[in-house]
């Protein structure tokens, strides 16, 4: 089934949706004359599953590779945070790109698995589960489309082995979606929330410091074997990242909250903010005082009197 949809002029995407049944025409191999030259001209989203993939084939901690093989950009007018594979540095070739093609093969993320097909993700209003839709990107420089070999889309991503990828990025793209599609209901952001969804998102590591720390022991209350199980294993303890930011941001209850927690935490908060509230009342205190010393050395007024009674020095 074929469903025209709009696009920008630039866009090197073919404006038809496709299902996984469509036939499309595509072969690539390495004595195609543009092989590897989509890989030179890269531009790569991440999702949660292919830093956890890339990571472990490293052999890094997340916030190490996040730190020295991405960089962020903001994914909608909210500033909610993705990331992107950095270029060999001074071009626009993928890092991982060497004389034999790809040096990660066997994790290459989600977005070079399914080159040359996209993927769309719909949520209609008031509709729970999304909608899996596709679409070719035809590039100038693209020879594959010329070879002559025809298949399904459903057969060629079970050739690119990208269903596992689609099971384990379904969480990353449905709170995306859910965020999108919640529109104003949800509003912004605030700077702590995009750190947090930036944190819980894409640094499983350093996540796994945060539910492993004492405020969070006190906040939620999680049975001790679901937690163990979570904090071995990357995939378990992305749901509970997605669980977590599910209920702050859009009010689900998924994890159990300690009884008191949150009232112990206003609490807190409050504190904080009545120290802060001194904090600036003494500093606007501390520049009012300067100022009326500024004031009376220019109009030759010795010492200092903030309530305005002192005259002038007698000669």
């Amino acid at each position: 089934m074929q469903t025209p949809f709009e696009l920008p002029v630039s866009s090197p995407a073919v404006p038809q949706q496709l299902n996984g049944s469509a036939k499309i025409k595509f072969r690539c191999h390495k004595d195609v004359t543009c092989y590897n030259e989509c890989c030179r001209q890269a531009d790569i989203p991440l999702t949660s599953y292919d830093v956890i993939r890339l990571k472990g084939h490293l052999g890094i901690s997340s916030t190490e590779f996040l730190k020295e093989y991405t960089f962020p950009f903001e994914m909608d007018n909210d500033r909610l945070p993705g990331i992107k594979l950095l270029h060999q540095e001074g071009t626009t070739t993928c890092q991982f790109m060497n004389d034999e093609g790809c040096g990660v093969y066997e994790n290459r993320p989600m977005a070079c698995r399914y080159y040359p097909v996209g993927h769309l993700s719909l949520r209609k209003q008031d509709v729970n589960d999304e909608e899996d839709h596709y679409f070719m990107v035809k590039e100038s420089y693209c020879k594959g489309h010329e070879e002559d070999r025809e298949l399904t889309i459903d057969e060629y991503r079970k050739e690119q082995e990208v269903e596992e990828y689609d099971v384990n990025s379904h969480m990353y793209r449905r709170l995306i979606l859910k965020k999108k599609s919640g529109g104003p209901a949800i509003g912004t952001l605030s700077k702590n929330s995009l750190a947090f969804y930036f944190m819980a998102t894409y640094d499983i590591d350093r996540f796994r410091d945060f539910v492993l720390s004492e405020g969070f022991e006190k906040a939620y209350e999680i049975p001790e074997d679901e937690l163990v199980e979570a904090i071995k294993d990357d995939m378990k303890l992305l749901k509970l990242a997605d669980d977590l930011m599910r209920q702050i941001f859009f009010g689900e209850n998924l994890v159990k909250q300690r009884e008191g927690a949150w009232e112990e935490r206003a609490e807190k908060r409050q504190h904080i903010w009545d120290e802060r509230i001194k904090e600036a009342q003494a500093e606007r205190h501390k520049r009012e005082q300067d100022m009326y010393r500024v004031e009376e050395e220019d109009s030759g007024v010795t010492g200092f009197c903030p309530d305005g009674t002192c005259g002038t020095n007698d000669p």
